[in-house]
Parts: C-alpha cells; sequence; structure tokens
C-alpha cells in the first residue's frame, strides 16, 4: 500500500497582480519527490458553499502537473481585479490506473488580487479611442448639484473638497477607492456647444472657465472606460495639477495623456498674440473628469439648470460595469 502524502503546510501567496499569483508550500522531500500533481481549490471570499469544487463563480478545482515551487496561477476567466479569494492545496500522486492518491486538504488561506497595472490600463486605452469620436470646442467645466450640497459648500467657507472616487466603472481602476478628486463634465450639446440642459445630479450647476482647470500646469491622465449596459461609453480623466500628491499618485498608476494630442480633451495654446486658448473634448464618449485639488465657488457661478426633469438613470454614482460588453472590456478580469 503507498505511503499516504502528508498534508501541505505553510502556505503562501506572492506576486499578485489583477489576475494571477503565485502560490508555495511546504512539502516533505519525500512527497516533494512523488508528486505528480497539485490540485488548487480557489473560491471568492464571499461564497458560502459548502460544496467544495462546486462553486458556480470560478472553477476552483484546478489541476495542475507538479512543477516546481512557487507555481504561478493566472486567468481572467476565474480572477478579477481587487477581489477577496480563498485558496486550499492538495498533493497528488497519479496511479497506474489513472486513479489519485491525494494529501489532505491544507488550511485555507486569503489573499486579494491587485488593481490594473498600467499597461492593462493602456489596454483599455486604446479601446477608447477607438469610440471617442471627433473633437468638439467647448468653454467651461461644470458640476450639477442639489441645493443642500452648495449651501453645504458655502458654509464651509466655499471650497469643494476633493472626495474619494467611488466604485464605479471598472472594478479594477486603480483610482477607484484611492484617488480624491471633485467631479466635473465638459460635454456639449451638438446643436447650441453649450452643456446639456438637463443632469441626472441635480437642478443647480457650477460651472467654471475650462483654463482654471485645463492648462500647461495640469497633468491629464486616462483612468477609465467603461458602460453600464448601454449603448453609450464613459471615460474617465484625472486633471492633476503638476507637482501635487494627485500627481504623484497618478504618476505611477495611470497612462498619461499628452494635453495637446489626445481623443479625449484637448489644451492648445494661443498661437498669435490676443488669441484664447482652445479647449476640445471627445463628441462620442461622456466625459468624467476628476480634478484633485479643491475648487472654490469663487472660480465659477452657480445656476438654475433650464431642464425640467432630472434624468435618474444616467447616473453613474457606484455604477457597475457591464462585464459582456466587447467594446470596453479587456481580457483581464472587469
Amino acid at each position: 500500500m503507498d505511503a499516504p502524502l502528508s498534508t501541505p503546510c505553510n502556505i503562501q501567496i506572492c506576486e499578485v497582480t489583477c489576475d494571477s499569483f503565485r502560490i508555495m508550500w511546504d512539502m516533505t522531500a519525500e512527497d516533494t519527490a512523488r508528486a505528480t500533481h497539485f490540485f488548487i481549490d480557489l473560491s471568492r471570499k464571499e461564497s458560502r458553499d459548502p460544496n467544495r469544487f462546486k462553486h458556480r463563480d470560478v472553477p476552483t478545482k484546478l489541476v495542475a502537473k507538479a512543477v516546481p515551487l512557487p507555481m504561478a496561477v493566472r486567468g481572467h476567466w476565474f480572477l478579477s481585479p481587487r477581489t477577496e479569494y480563498c485558496v486550499a492545496v492538495q498533493t497528488a500522486v497519479r496511479r497506474p490506473d489513472g486513479d489519485y492518491l491525494v494529501s489532505e486538504w491544507s488550511q485555507v488561506v486569503e489573499f486579494c488580487t491587485g488593481d490594473y497595472a498600467v499597461e492593462h490600463l493602456q489596454q483599455l486605452l486604446d479601446k477608447a479611442k477607438g469610440s471617442a469620436g471627433r473633437l468638439l470646442k467647448f468653454s467651461v467645466f461644470y458640476r450639477n448639484q442639489h441645493p443642500d450640497y452648495f449651501d453645504y459648500v458655502r458654509e464651509g467657507g466655499g471650497l469643494m473638497r476633493p472626495a474619494l472616487k467611488d466604485s464605479s466603472g471598472s472594478h479594477g481602476s486603480p483610482i477607484n477607492g484611492k484617488l480624491q478628486g471633485v467631479f466635473f463634465s465638459c460635454n456639449t450639446e451638438f446643436d447650441t456647444g453649450l452643456p446639456p440642459r438637463d443632469s441626472p445630479y441635480g437642478p443647480l450647476r457650477f460651472q467654471i472657465p475650462a483654463g482654471h482647470l485645463l492648462n500647461p500646469n495640469i497633468s491629464l491622465y486616462f483612468a477609465d472606460f467603461y458602460c453600464m449596459y448601454t449603448a453609450y461609453h464613459y471615460v474617465v480623466l484625472v486633471l492633476a495639477p503638476v507637482g501635487t500628491e494627485g500627481d504623484n499618485f497618478c504618476r505611477t498608476r495611470l497612462p498619461m495623456l499628452d494635453l495637446a494630442s489626445n481623443p479625449f480633451l484637448t489644451y492648445t495654446a494661443p498661437q498669435r498674440q490676443g488669441e484664447e486658448p482652445l479647449y476640445c473634448h471627445a463628441s462620442d464618449v461622456i466625459l468624467e473628469v476628476l480634478f484633485t485639488e479643491p475648487v472654490h465657488l469663487d472660480q465659477g457661478s452657480v445656476e438654475q439648470i433650464s431642464g425640467h426633469h432630472q434624468l435618474m438613470s444616467l447616473t453613474t454614482a457606484n455604477a457597475k460595469k457591464d462585464p459582456s460588453c466587447k467594446v470596453c472590456n479587456i481580457s483581464v478580469g472587469r
């Protein structure tokens, strides 16, 4: 009779990315020499399904030929960014009859996958470029809110202070829950060249001249591209004054865009004395622009919008990305 295999112990997870990790554990020298296969049981942490190997969210029974440890586990079809997982391992020896001699399951270890890396965001950026459309002129950034919001801002001295980015959009975007900012829009209507009359965010609109937020002292970054089960898509951009904390955060995590030459949001310096800068936005995507520093109400004006209805269905607060859309998804999770 074959001697039993010892239980794997001291499970260690390392080199975790948004869709891969490496795993290693301790085995006796005898088991290392005998083992022909490893079984990996992987499941989302929130899953409470007691039937091992029967989870529906990921194909948990991963069978691999024994390789030197640490062993790489990767696959966007079952690993998602920023997701907590539980993992346990067995070692096995395949017998001549095709059956396996297996060890007991190791202890369960928990870990969390990472954000999109810059190369993943570059893939998302390349996809977004195909949906941007032509550039249209604009002159103001704007932010819609309810009267209570602006009353609160005035009571605090008139500063709209940065708030933590919510979890809307791609789950793996590095700015979600980590970068603070004040959101603005800049899209205009085709027929008027002005901001739209309606808004899902509130009846009052703060407008600020474009040059206050977009100028040569600002760094521009691409942060996300997503949709919410709709035909139109959103592009999230970050504007961070050069050298600020927000700029330093984005510089190592997000693709930087050229202010004068990109498909989404551009600043063109005056060509002659007396001319004004030219500001343009993409026509075929909805831009969500996150400015990383406080903005004072005195820099612009607050007015009632002319629209008579609020399109609440268009709000993107904590909105989840459509994982089935072929236009805005990449092959490293959602």
